[in-house]
């Protein structure tokens, strides 16, 4: 991978985010000592390659009313392909990882309501003939990521800023359909909320001032670049699980959401006697190698609460095709 100083800069100072406004790439490129076209061509040019995942907002599913709920299966290697073709058809299905381990399939599901959710696993489960473990988040303690790309190569990585929000009003069919136009990235044009305004039929600025509001109410976690890991370096990546007592799960959330390198963070339910573990911290790393040093660090800070712990590392992509909220 070889990017250029000015893509290095672009990635690291907008991971963060980006201002809503009429001419956000503008803004960009004052900050950068640039001009808005070579923004919009850059940022183009690292879509096109796959380095950035995306650009734009980065919507909240449960503050819109959605569901996302993360499902693991345990896969006969004989049927594995067949049963990844099953799962990855269904347009809920956003996610979708091969893992090392005996629950080697781990999906994500996103739906508007818990409702369809369980229509969706019943529909996994009827077609496939394997049960499907569900793991709804029940408490976030952090998620978010910034990868740091130095004028080396190297990598670090660090948290990002917690957003202040605010309370959020309900939303009515002019947000709804800005979300719709929006959640798969905004548009590379000179003032893109003007275009998704045509796009939609109103004022260019309801766009900039609806957006701003979902964003200072949370329900746009962030506007910005979002880098692709993979592709950026961090071969590594493990999801470590870890069996809490229940009394002590906030305290350890709280320490592992505010470790560097961790990127989410949550509380998800038991599956006894199968599956112990109830905090899921996900770790990157460039190999495996680095993700096991940070986990021992991890085991350290946990030492006082933890009563077990595994690490599954992805081995396969098998569906990534990002969230796509019913709105």
């Amino acid at each position: 991978m070889q990017l250029s100083a000015f893509e290095r800069h672009l990635i690291n100072r907008f991971q963060g985010g980006v201002p809503v406004a009429q001419r956000p790439f503008r803004q960009m490129a004052e900050r950068l000592d640039a001009d808005e076209e070579q923004v919009m061509a850059t940022i183009q040019r690292l879509l096109d390659k796959g380095w950035l995942s995306r650009f734009g907002p980065l919507y909240n599913a449960e503050r819109l009313g959605g569901d996302l709920v993360l499902a693991a299966m345990a896969v006969p290697e004989d049927c594995f392909q067949q049963v990844t073709e099953s799962v990855n058809a269904l347009p809920e299905v956003a996610h979708n990882y091969r893992r090392d381990h005996w629950l080697n399939m781990w999906f994500v599901l996103a739906t508007d309501a818990s409702a369809a959710t369980a229509a969706a696993i019943d529909r996994i489960e009827r077609e496939t003939g394997i049960r499907v473990l569900a793991f709804p988040k029940e408490r976030e303690f952090y998620l978010g990521l910034w990868f740091e790309i130095e004028d080396d190569g190297s990598f670090n990585t660090r948290s990002l800023p917690a957003a202040d929000v605010s309370q959020s009003a309900p939303l009515d069919e002019l947000d709804r359909r800005i979300i719709a136009e929006t959640q798969r990235g905004l548009p590379l044009t000179h003032e893109p909320c003007e275009t998704v305004a045509e796009r939609i039929g109103c004022w260019p600025s309801d766009v900039v001032r609806r957006m701003d509001a979902m964003h200072e109410s949370g329900i746009i976690r962030r506007l910005g670049v979002v880098p692709n890991h993979y592709r950026l370096g961090f071969k590594g990546n493990g999801m470590t699980v870890w069996n809490i007592p229940d009394e002590q799960l906030q305290k350890a959330g709280s320490r592992l959401g505010a470790m560097d390198y961790v990127s989410h963070c949550y509380a998800r339910p038991r599956h006894l006697p199968d599956w112990p573990y109830n905090l899921f911290a996900m770790v990157h790393g460039r190999n495996r190698a680095e993700v096991m040093e940070k986990v021992a660090e991890m085991s350290d800070l946990l030492q006082p609460f933890s009563e077990g712990h595994e690490v599954l590392f992805s081995s396969a992509v098998l569906k990534k095709s990002g969230m796509r909220l019913a709105v």
